[in-house]
């Protein structure tokens, strides 16, 4: 298995992220708007030893027709309801920013920060077409280059609000009846094209100080965003040279930013379907194929396979617990990635089936990513100072 600096997550995505999982025996699709089901399925990451988990989410629905199970949950109230039950696993919810208010969201993720005493992040997802903006009414469809523009936005002045309170801003003097220094707490006047915000939150500061912030930097305007913001980068290679020249792409532009290339973590997806064998992890995918009346898909069955994908298509394993180890292990000597994103294509088939892993003792996400709790920005600035 790889060494302990490197970071396995897991992504939920439903029932699974192949279209036809639901219609598995044991995908439990029945549960799947049930805090048990999620409950479930997160704490099975946790004891295969898993960094953390990505909580997919949007407010569309999923595409397609009545073949597909289509609505979610909130991913942060999952978020929320599985941090009263797990003690390691870092929560990271996605959250679009499109249709709301990043005040609203940067309490919400830091209120999840308190719950989970250090685990929460936040990836960082934008809302595409008409169909979502007429359910807001609040604004016309937007074109990426917009969407992204006002994302860029949105995570500064949430980072600004996570600031906004000072570590020592809470005091909680009895004797005088006095909870915070009213010193500590800082108004952001943020004005920008989407958002003009005062502050200072009503969260306190939180155990991370920022939870961490991911982004997808595939295509599209998004990669300067994750270059300017995020703290994990997610990428979908097609192999392990692409991802080497993707991650060397993205070391440049963060030097170019001027952010340290090593202050920021790359995390490589990779679809997985596990079985008992590798024999009858294809014919599972198959079956899966026949019913979603897809191509099949055809993926790596271990390692050595990995640097012969077709371009354009995602990694992806199909195997078993003891190929998916070579898989991690390749990767991670390889030095194309910080760690990896396991998508389930069927999740509670490979869930069960995940190779476990040593757990790392139970932090804060920013320590197990080691990377330093960033210091509150407005907490140096003196009265009559510019913010």
């Amino acid at each position: 298995m790889p060494d302990s600096d490197f970071f396995l997550a897991v992504e939920l995505t439903g029932t699974g992220a192949h279209p036809a999982s639901w219609r598995r025996q044991d995908s439990r699709a029945e549960n799947l708007f049930t805090a048990g089901y999620w409950v479930d399925a997160i704490t099975a990451a946790e004891n295969a030893g898993a960094d953390a988990v990505f909580l997919p989410d949007s407010f569309g629905l999923q595409p397609g027709g009545a073949e597909i199970a289509k609505g979610r949950l909130d991913a942060v109230a999952i978020a929320a309801r599985a941090a009263a039950v797990t003690r390691r696993i870092g929560l990271v919810p996605q959250a679009p920013v499109t249709h709301t208010e990043p005040f609203h969201l940067s309490k919400a993720i830091a209120s999840l920060d308190f719950a989970t005493l250090g685990r929460a992040g936040w990836e960082v997802t934008v809302s595409e077409g008409a169909e979502q903006a007429k359910a807001f009414g609040r604004k016309g469809a937007q074109d990426q280059a917009a969407l992204w523009h006002e994302a860029d936005e949105a995570v500064e002045v949430v980072t600004r609000l996570w600031d906004s309170w000072e570590d020592d801003a809470e005091i909680r003097d009895l004797p005088t009846g006095r909870f915070i220094d009213r010193d500590k707490l800082h108004y952001i006047d943020y004005a920008g094209d989407n958002f003009s915000v005062k502050g200072p939150s009503i969260t306190p500061r939180s155990p991370q100080g920022q939870p961490i912030v991911a982004v997808r930097a595939d295509e599209g305007p998004g990669i300067q965003v994750a270059v300017r913001r995020a703290d994990l980068i997610r990428i979908a290679p097609s192999d392990l040279d692409a991802a080497h020249a993707r991650r060397a792409a993205l070391r440049s532009a963060l030097l170019g930013a001027e952010r340290d290339p090593d202050a920021v973590r790359v995390l490589i997806d990779i679809d997985i379907h596990l079985a008992d064998t590798v024999e009858r992890a294809h014919e599972e995918l198959a079956e899966l194929d026949r019913w979603a009346a897809t191509t099949p898909l055809s993926g790596a069955c271990g390692a050595p396979q990995v640097g012969t994908r077709t371009t354009g298509t995602p990694l992806r394993h199909v195997g078993t617990g003891d190929s998916l180890t070579e898989l991690l292990a390749a990767v991670a000597d390889s030095g194309a990635a910080d760690g990896v994103v396991l998508r389930p294509l069927a999740v509670h088939a490979t869930l069960g089936r995940l190779p476990a892993v040593p757990p790392a003792p139970a932090t804060t996400l920013r320590a197990r990513l080691d990377l330093p709790r960033p210091a509150s920005r407005y907490a140096t600035i003196q009265e009559g100072t510019p913010s």
